[in-house]
């Protein structure tokens, strides 16, 4: 596991949707829960300039760095970098964040490259909308895309990117649209924002796209995980997988209307793991404190050969979850099994035609 105390202190500002606590608490409770020893863990080194331009443009690093220093933008600024408007607010670690973000990608890319096998569970990563030169999506760096590119430039010829999180991962798709040596796959919603990740889009050839309906259950989640991402994944045949596991899928979210469970979430990750011998699982979206510290553990242990769902609380993890706070109308009222256990009710159901529909489509176009 890879973090950060950073997460502990910094916030993107009272009224944004990132305001809330959501690395740390991963990192307290898998302690607490004796998923997590101090061999195990990695704190995370920030990115340097450098290192970040190897996608990101040397001009808006430089425009992020100066955000940080002077806690402010000119109108110029805003309009040409998208920095301190629609989402992406200057607050005091702007630069710092979302740099060691990317540096824990970096890192995990480095050091997958450089051995046979391995996994890496990193927290604050997957910050997919970043474009090379514009922040987008509350995503000022794309951490998975430098992650990526760290893997190609230590030698991996072929690696999938696959996406979970409720939104399209558009920025890794963009930035790998020319490039065979990978594969992006996205579930997301439907007509979510940005809006983009259509089941016939291709981008250059090496993207697959699940767009889902509203009210997505776990049986369906499953259905297009193993009638849609899995043949198309198994028959590139990585060499490592990066897996996004952004929870705002779950129905728990106030940010999305599918309606998962994280026993779904899970599932997934236990299954797409196998699919390469490398395997690198970032974060994502998540708007509830309790649902992504729950489902961020679970990954953690799920990871770790044990199943969330026979891991009791206890006294020490619900204390954790207890203090957490969420400045949302969900948040005012909690209902108990936020506290007091890691799994989720199961959403099962029928899988409706149109999921049917869109994982043969996907799977053949034609």
């Amino acid at each position: 596991m890879i973090g950060s105390e950073i997460y502990r202190r910094s916030r993107y500002g009272v009224k944004h949707p990132l305001s809330i606590q959501r690395v740390t608490p991963v990192m307290d409770l898998a302690r607490a829960l004796d998923l997590l020893s101090d061999d195990l863990f990695i704190d995370s080194p920030v990115a340097s300039p450098e290192e970040l331009s190897r996608f990101h443009a040397p001009d808006y690093i430089a425009a992020i760095m100066a955000a940080e220093r002077d806690g402010r933008v000119s109108d110029e600024v805003k309009e040409k970098y998208n920095i301190g408007r629609a989402g992406n607010p200057v607050f005091p670690e702007i630069f710092s964040r979302p740099a060691t973000a990317a540096g824990a990608s970096l890192l995990a890319g480095r050091t997958l490259a450089s051995v046979e096998r391995g996994t890496i569970h990193s927290l604050a990563g997957g910050t997919h909308h970043g474009r090379r030169d514009m922040a987008f999506g509350f995503c000022f760096f794309n951490d998975p895309v430098l992650g990526i590119l760290a893997m190609l430039d230590g030698g991996l010829g072929r690696i999938a990117y696959i996406d979970l999180d409720a939104h399209h991962g558009d920025g890794v798709q963009d930035a790998f649209h020319d490039e065979d040596r990978v594969l992006t796959v996205s579930i997301h919603e439907d007509d979510r924002w940005p809006r983009t990740g259509s089941a016939v889009d291709r981008a250059g050839g090496m993207a697959r796209n699940f767009p889902a309906l509203k009210g997505l259950n776990d049986t369906e989640f499953r259905y297009l995980i193993e009638e849609g991402v899995v043949p198309v994944v198994e028959a590139f045949a990585p060499e490592a997988v990066v897996i996004q596991s952004g929870c705002d899928a779950l129905a728990d979210d106030p940010q999305s209307k599918l309606e998962l469970s994280n026993n779904a979430l899970w599932e997934a990750v236990s299954r797409l793991t196998k699919l390469a011998p490398r395997v690198l699982v970032v974060g994502g979206g998540g708007y509830n404190p309790w649902a992504v510290a729950r489902c961020w553990t679970g990954i953690w242990a799920t990871l770790n050969g044990h199943d969330p769902r026979d891991i009791e609380i206890g006294p020490a993890g619900e204390s954790i979850l207890r203090e957490l706070f969420w400045n949302h109308s969900r948040g005012r009222n909690p209902p108990e099994h936020w506290f007091a256990t890691l799994a989720d009710r199961p959403n099962e159901g029928a899988v409706r035609s149109e999921v049917i529909d869109l994982a043969r489509l996907v799977r053949h176009p034609d």
